[in-house]
């Protein structure tokens, strides 16, 4: 694999970036058959919890399941992820609070951990996406591969890279977000040499990979149902703009409570008792903010649009604010999971909000808006939130729109928190039991 053996300075060749493409390929296809197989494991486990059960049991009632119900799973499900961080190998993996998207590759030995606490959480109804996770997987596979074919030294980073790329390609179904991202994290370090696209060539081959495989199954779409917009006004230039804003702040303030919240939890220093609790406000959470504010928030973004018409603005405000709470404490708490997918539901119900309260306000524009300020939120990455904003909305007549409103959005986002947790300054674990046990 010629574009792998090279040095970071030296522009490939045609040849060795078509030697490379099989290898691009087969990790794109490797990290949308991971995604899909958790996926497929999560959500058989979910029906089982969530359906079968209860109806077996018994148990179900015109709003789905009893109250109990929820905050017994879900502090059933933080016990359970927190028996895998305190005994797996390798802990499942990082603390997804002091992490970003990309993180340092994990030993082969914390893969089944991390595998379990993902589906664990997924199928549990944790408030968390499955972002994070899924790429660690994926790219410590990629680097294993790698070395399994005699070159353990040769440009680590290309099997990173070739594996956040097919990741993002599939979660997203769609390579451009991939390509956004990479651009994003090759332009943060800085300029080596070679054309930006013979750097983008092989991730963008890995994410067209991924989604050709995730399209190929019939995977779900971020794009949810909403009126078309036909008839753009100048009110919409002060109306996105103004949802972008409530949106960063509201979910701003979950970010300045994040590392305060994650100290307490990790200052219990079990990981089975500080995860439980958190499992166990999580459900608390769910009952306050009904069976939507559950689960990574895919599919019940699609629902929450579906019924907004049946519901005031304060409650779709309600649904946004407990979902903001709930990835606050599944983040602060352990566990493992990403927050992209969380602050688009966020969004969503926030812009859906302001549509009712503000019957002027287009539904498209204020949920446009709310995507956008919700992720730029978490994720301090203009490009993944504009983009973001675009594939829920579905509509590529408010890209200029976005793109005028993510100027002010920026100004206000840059000041504020990102909805991340400084790690340890002492290097220690995550939870004090874990100590010499790393």
């Amino acid at each position: 694999m010629g574009a792998v053996g090279n040095s970071a300075s030296a522009t490939p060749t045609t040849n060795e970036l078509l030697r490379a493409v099989p290898f691009a390929l087969v990790i794109g296809v490797i990290c949308a058959v991971t995604l899909m197989a958790l996926s497929w494991v999560a959500e058989r486990l979910q029906v089982v919890i969530w359906e079968v059960l209860p109806a077996a049991w018994g148990l179900e009632t015109p709003d789905g399941v009893p109250w109990w119900w929820t905050i017994g799973i879900l502090t059933l499900t933080g016990l359970l992820v927190g028996a895998t961080v305190r005994w797996a190998p390798g802990h499942a993996g990082h603390d997804p609070a002091t992490t970003g998207m990309i993180a340092p590759p994990l030993p082969p030995r914390a893969l089944p951990g991390l595998a379990l606490a993902l589906a664990l959480g997924l199928a549990g109804g944790v408030s968390l996406g499955p972002e994070n996770p899924i790429i660690a997987l994926n790219v410590a596979l990629a680097v294993w591969l790698l070395s399994s074919r005699g070159r353990p030294e040769a440009e680590p980073n290309v099997p990173v890279v070739l594996a956040t790329s097919g990741t993002i390609g599939a979660l997203f179904a769609t390579p451009v977000a991939a390509a956004i991202l990479i651009t994003e994290a090759f332009a943060e370090r800085g300029a080596d040499g070679r054309r930006l696209f013979d750097r983008l060539f092989l991730p963008l081959v890995s994410a067209g990979a991924g989604s050709v495989t995730m399209y190929a199954v019939g995977a779900p779409t971020f794009a949810v149902e909403l009126e078309p917009y036909a008839d753009p006004s100048a009110w919409d230039l002060l109306a996105a703009p103004a949802v972008a804003i409530v949106a960063v702040l509201l979910v701003s303030l979950g970010a300045y409570a994040l590392p305060h919240v994650h100290r307490a939890f990790h200052a219990i220093g079990s990981p089975v008792l500080a995860l439980g609790l958190g499992g166990l406000v999580l459900g608390v959470l769910g009952v306050l903010g009904g069976p939507l504010t559950l689960f990574k928030g895919l599919e019940e973004m699609k629902e929450l649009t579906a019924s907004a018409d049946d519901l005031a603005w304060s409650q779709l405000l309600v649904v946004g604010v407990v979902k903001i709470a709930a990835l606050l404490v599944a983040t602060a708490a352990g566990f493992r999971g990403g927050r992209i997918f969380p602050a688009v539901f966020i969004g969503v119900a926030l812009g859906l909000a302001a549509a009712q309260l503000v019957p002027t306000v287009h539904p498209a524009v204020a949920v446009a808006g709310g995507v956008l300020g919700a992720v730029i939120a978490v994720d301090r990455d203009g490009w993944i939130a504009l983009f973001m904003a675009a594939v829920v909305v579905g509509d590529v007549g408010l890209l200029p729109l976005l793109c005028l409103s993510l100027a002010p959005l920026w100004l206000v986002a840059r000041v504020l928190p990102e909805m991340q947790a400084a790690p340890p300054a002492d290097g220690r674990p995550e939870f004090a039991a874990l100590a010499g046990r790393r």
